[in-house]
């Protein structure tokens, strides 16, 4: 795969908008007099939750997680690994975690288990882009963005090896499969 390959569009800047713009809402509805913790997994959530939080006129705290179940390219490493943990207690708390895109759903249960485990008030999931098409664990999303295609995603935030994170639209790109 070439660096210069320009992805397919999926999803443009003025959709992406819309939908954040729409989740905001909802969120602020939801947790305007609640003071949320909202905990952003990194890397690929970070622009997505950086538009989002700048729609939101209430007390907020902000933490950030950063899992890896990824290896380089496109399959899953198979094992999960919290590289970033969170500091902030959350016993009691209203937390609500800021996702990018949910593929197999196993990193992300295995996040949602880990939280409830230390008795948040509530414990609900934003996420941008879904991909049920992969899922083999169930996730519960209390605010979904986009629905996406068995494609691997890239751009506003979304990498393939650290590639087109910066792009403004959130598209795709075809990988030649890979052995091993």
């Amino acid at each position: 795969m070439s660096s210069q390959a320009k992805p397919t569009l999926l999803f443009s800047r003025q959709e992406i908008a819309a939908t954040v713009k729409k989740l905001a809402g909802e969120i602020t509805r939801d947790y305007r007099d609640k003071n949320p913790l909202l905990i952003g997994i990194l890397k690929g959530s970070f622009i997505f939750m950086a538009d989002l939080v700048r729609q939101l006129d209430f007390p907020i705290e902000i933490e950030f997680i950063r899992l890896s179940s990824y290896g380089r390219g496109r399959s899953t490493a198979g094992e999960l690994k919290m590289l970033l943990g969170i500091r902030s207690p959350i016993k009691g708390r209203h937390v609500l975690v800021i996702e990018d895109i949910i593929d197999t759903g196993q990193s992300l249960a295995f996040l949602m288990d880990y939280l409830a485990k230390r008795k948040p008030a509530s414990l609900k999931l934003c996420v941008l882009t879904d991909k049920p098409s992969r899922r083999l664990v169930p996730v519960s999303i209390d605010y979904p963005g986009f629905t996406v295609p068995d494609k691997f995603i890239v751009g506003y935030g979304m990498d393939w090896d650290e590639q087109f994170r910066n792009l403004p639209y959130i598209g795709y790109i075809e990988l030649e499969s890979q052995s091993g």
